[in-house]
């Protein structure tokens, strides 16, 4: 039986200077102006995150990394009023004909992804944390923390504290391993005692992938107890004996990805069944099985398919679908020949990406029209649930597990835009989806998520509306005709991005990624 041990100074002691995937942290900051203690946006449209409409004219006063003060000035159309005007700040920000936003929050990211050391050297941190900060995340949440706690855990503080660009990091430990001190729980008590441990070292939340029942429960009653949030991968090796709802019920906070929701709406079976043949360790045999799994389940509209959503609901449980790791499993063609890949997708990804034996979810050597038909009827089925879920009150937010299949990061999580947006969810819902929702998933709604007097000031100023097109969120910008010249342009929507009182240019990060991206291709 494992014995409960004291892994508190052994995680909070570190890793090393690389993580456990050899991934060099980011240790200075090169990017953005600042941090200035007071900056006055002028003259914005607002949106605020919450679901409720754009209004303006406003100035947003931020003092010491909080809004102090939203003031409105004028109406659309009409002179402002100077008498109303805050006085200046460090820095003043021309927002007029602008749009303000709060920064998105990723609620399932990796800082880089593990299994890529054989196809090259591994991308530092910087590239990733650019690539987010140029596409507005502000937040993320690090869904298992791969390269050990302790590595996210001082790469946290160091963008707390402005040491380094990146947006703010919120840890979770994966169960039952930290990767800076890996440790086999047998036993409930043992279970008991790694999450007590696990909340003393810092960590934020904790992200599962399964584990007996009894252990399981035992994990997620004592997360409750010490507070800690829990996320899970419902892995199909385990969710014979727990899916979706199984946990929902046991007190898991949110599910990622699909797994483990088609099973709870399974009727005449309670799992799926395979072809022969199934190996779950055959990449393509478990991600072309996958793709069928909803077709066994109950069909949209059904008593038991309202019945599961009720029951969720009232479980309070979360959603963070990451719709766009899958995207390239029901068009490869258009994933693999996205705009950005040229420029900003580093080779080692790019190698990682090919099809590949024994890499995770570079399954595309047996990838074909049947399994794309597959996951597009299992996509129409899963927008559904999620677009039910969200009308009944349910919440679901933005998350973009960008690192696999063809999907980078920044470009990933505005993807998943796109495709909340194709569920059913209308724009204002997919900007709360991204932003107020994520906050109260990660219990900082008090701090984050929408712009509020008193909130941290985690801001995005936009040159057109992103309601009307998130497409202008991607770095490469959207493709657009210029009737002037009758040619063809890129309209490129985000203009600044402020996290931690810091000024960033999106286009500037974009321009520092692609330097790193020439120069490991050796260009």
């Amino acid at each position: 039986m494992a014995q409960a041990v004291d892994i508190g100074e052994e995680i909070v002691a570190g890793f090393g200077k690389y993580g456990l995937h050899g991934i060099a942290p980011a240790t200075g900051r090169d990017s953005g102006a600042g941090p200035y203690d007071r900056i006055v946006l002028r003259g914005a449209t607002l949106i605020d995150g919450t679901g409720a409409p754009p209004w303006g004219v406003v100035d947003i006063v931020v003092e010491n990394n909080r809004i102090v003060d939203i003031v409105s000035v004028g109406k659309p159309g009409m002179a402002i009023k100077p008498a109303r005007r805050p006085a200046s700040g460090d820095v003043d920000i021309d927002c007029h004909g602008k749009f303000v936003t709060p920064g998105f929050i990723d609620c399932h990211a990796h800082i880089g992804a593990p299994f890529h050391g054989a196809n090259g050297p591994m991308p530092a941190a910087d590239y990733v944390y650019k690539l987010w900060l140029a596409h507005g995340v502000t937040t993320i949440r690090e869904a298992g923390s791969f390269n050990g706690l302790a590595w996210t855990l001082q790469q946290k503080q160091a963008s707390h504290a402005n040491e380094i660009a990146a947006p703010h990091i919120h840890a979770y430990a994966y169960f039952p391993a930290t990767n800076d001190y890996l440790k086999t729980v047998h036993t409930p008590a043992a279970a008991r005692d790694w999450m007590h441990h696990i909340a003393r070292a810092g960590a934020d939340g904790v992200k599962f992938f399964g584990a007996p029942p009894a252990i399981m429960q035992a994990a997620l009653a004592a997360a409750k107890e010490v507070g800690l949030p829990t996320c899970c991968h419902h892995a199909t090796l385990s969710v014979s004996r727990m899916n979706s709802l199984t946990t929902a019920n046991w007190g898991l906070t949110s599910s990622e990805h699909m797994y483990g929701l088609p099973e709870a709406l399974m009727e005449g079976a309670t799992i799926q069944k395979f072809s022969q043949g199934y190996d779950y360790n055959d990449e393509y045999l478990r991600f072309s099985a996958a793709g069928a799994t909803f077709q066994q389940a109950a069909q949209p509209g059904s008593a038991k398919w309202n019945e599961v959503l009720h029951a969720f609901l009232e479980a309070g449980h979360t959603f963070v679908p990451t719709m766009n790791v899958y995207d390239a499993n029901r068009d490869l063609m258009r994933a693999r020949n996205a705009d950005w890949h040229a420029s900003y997708t580093h080779p080692t990804l790019w190698k990682y990406f090919q099809p590949q034996r024994g890499g995770h979810g570079a399954y595309w050597y047996r990838w074909s029209v049947s399994d794309e038909v597959n996951w597009r009827d299992s996509f129409r089925r899963w927008m559904t649930f999620l677009n039910d879920y969200k009308n009944l009150g349910g919440r679901v937010c933005a998350g973009s597990d960008s690192g696999f299949m063809f999907q980078l990061y920044g470009f990933g999580f505005i993807r998943e835009l796109e495709l909340l947006q194709e569920a059913g969810f209308n724009a204002l819902e997919v900007l709360r989806a991204a932003t107020y929702a994520g906050a109260e998933l990660l219990g900082i709604a008090d701090e984050a998520g929408s712009i509020e007097v008193g909130k941290r000031a985690d801001l995005l100023v936009h040159d057109v509306n992103p309601l009307d097109d998130y497409k202008v969120l991607y770095g490469t910008g959207a493709l657009r005709l210029d009737d002037q010249t009758n040619g063809a342009s890129w309209t490129n929507g985000l203009r600044h991005v402020i996290k931690g009182g810091v000024v960033y240019d999106p286009r500037q990060l974009l321009e520092e990624v692609k330097e790193m991206v020439a120069q490991a291709k050796g260009e």
